[in-house]
């Protein structure tokens, strides 16, 4: 079974319902994430799921709606561990290598939390009696930059990267696609459309795409540039190929009663497979 989870299915503007963007995936009894908003490590456990199981993990880009609970998710898969989990791997474009570093590496922002769990005796005593054995390690994490192209084969998956046009030069940012035992699926990140990506999604049984806002509305405040609204999901998605189509990163105002409808309605006219309006902590099988 593969199945994904929408942690995050926000913006950087926090809602009651929405904040960020973050997702889980599960390919038979292996658990990956893709991007780190706000509240991801919360959201994973009140999604079923558990810091020291995710292997590995996935950044689109460095905006901090993508990546602003990467420390936390870092110390607590690190603090909730007993030593013998499997090494984290990290991914993502230019700048993953340096956040790393700088969070947790030996002059890092959060060392003097790790450095103190290690050296205090009653945080020795909380990391035995949960099963851990002395001397208790720093943290470990394999963290690379990375660019379009093969990206990691795991032992019955493979991920390839592509580019995605969202803010450059400010930022890089890439899109993913994961082929596993049970189906294909595409995350987009933030980007507009392009070539890049639709081909990186030819043929794929899912593809989760950024919709930022009501099209019509987008295109009249001059906020289409380095995003896709609900016409241009739907339009990449059908020109793809792909079977499903998850909309994410929805804004405040395409959230709201009527425009959301208008939006779906719109996406609809365009796209023809199955098209689904993602909330937060929402799951589905690909």
């Amino acid at each position: 079974m593969t199945r994904v989870h929408v942690l995050g299915a926000g913006t950087p503007t926090p809602t009651p319902a929405r904040f960020g963007s973050a997702f889980a995936l599960e390919i038979g009894d292996q658990q990956l994430m893709v991007d780190c908003g706000p509240a991801a490590t919360h959201k994973l456990v009140k999604a079923g799921l558990w810091p020291t199981k995710i292997d590995h993990l996935f950044f689109t880009h460095h905006h901090f709606d993508h990546d602003i609970d990467y420390p936390c998710f870092l110390l607590c898969r690190w603090d909730q561990s007993i030593g013998k989990e499997n090494t984290l791997q990290v991914f993502g474009p230019t700048l993953t290598e340096t956040i790393t570093e700088r969070l947790i590496g030996e002059e890092g922002a959060f060392t003097h939390d790790w450095k103190a769990r290690v050296g205090y005796p009653g945080s020795l005593r909380v990391y035995q009696n949960r099963g851990g054995v002395l001397p208790r390690k720093p943290p470990e994490v394999i963290a690379k930059d990375i660019g379009p192209g093969k990206v990691y084969s795991g032992r019955d998956w493979e991920v390839t990267a592509a580019p995605a046009e969202h803010v450059q030069p400010f930022l890089d940012s890439l899109a993913y696609r994961f082929d596993t035992p049970d189906g294909s699926v595409v995350f987009t990140g933030d980007t507009q459309p392009c070539d890049s990506v639709r081909e990186l999604a030819r043929d794929a049984d899912l593809m989760l795409c950024m919709c930022w806002d009501d099209q019509d509305r987008m295109d009249e405040i001059g906020e289409s540039v380095g995003q896709c609204g609900t016409r241009d999901a739907a339009r990449l998605a059908q020109e793809a190929g792909v079977k499903k189509l998850a909309l994410v990163h929805v804004g405040p105002y395409l959230s709201g009663v009527g425009v959301r409808e208008k939006g779906i309605g719109d996406a609809k006219k365009i796209y023809d497979g199955e098209l689904i309006f993602t909330d937060e902590l929402m799951h589905f099988d690909i």
